[in-house]
């Protein structure tokens, strides 16, 4: 599995990193990507903010169940692990898993594979920006199928495939859709789950 990424200028860049090298077996063991961890301080209070999601090639989401075992497991480590020098102080963390949900920023290739299928809108940096059906990933961009104007009530029709170099474009980011299931290939939803956010909390780590 690749790198997870690491917020930009985090106060907690060096402890974020040595928490990311001693999560990141666990998370992997379950054959899910670590995508970043993350120190929240509100006063004293801190908490360890882990995200993980499925591998690009797979569709779907992290189950609750999955998302608690892990929850457990990481908490483990982390108590296992206290006095090794990860941490920077012996402050107490709450511990945070989740799951990102498809309505994510897309920052990342991986996060537009995991997007396929799905109607997202490009914010271009130079040009018009373009919302339509996410249907193919390259290695340097994607290419959308755009819905035409239409009337309202008028499903509308699609236009011709637009291709964007990672390089043209600023954001993305998946739309909600309200179209029926049955009105879109079947390819594209097959074994997707809700675009809800999914997390657990575990014990005080």
């Amino acid at each position: 599995m690749s790198e997870a990424r690491q917020a930009p200028s985090s106060p907690f860049e060096a402890e974020e990193a040595r928490l990311v090298a001693l999560l990141e077996p666990t998370v992997e063991a379950h054959h899910l990507f670590l995508e970043g961890v993350s120190i929240k301080v509100a006063g004293a209070h801190r908490t360890l903010h882990v995200v993980v999601d499925l591998p690009e090639e797979e569709t779907g989401g992290v189950s609750l169940d999955v998302i608690a075992d892990i929850s457990r497991e990481l908490s483990a480590v982390l108590d296992q692990n206290r006095d090794g020098g990860v941490f920077a102080s012996n402050q107490a963390y709450d511990l945070e898993v989740s799951s990102p949900g498809v309505s994510r920023p897309l920052t990342e290739p991986r996060h537009w594979r995991r997007a396929r299928g799905h109607v997202v809108k490009v914010n271009v940096i130079q040009g018009e920006n373009v919302t339509g059906r996410l249907v193919e990933v390259a290695d340097d961009g994607v290419t959308v199928v755009p819905d035409l104007p239409a009337p309202k009530g008028v499903k509308p029709k699609q236009g011709e495939p637009v291709r964007l170099g990672f390089d043209q474009i600023r954001s993305g980011k998946v739309e909600v859709e309200f179209t029926r299931v049955e009105a879109v290939p079947d390819a594209a939803f097959e074994n997707f789950e809700s675009d809800t956010d999914t997390d657990a909390d575990a014990e005080e780590a």
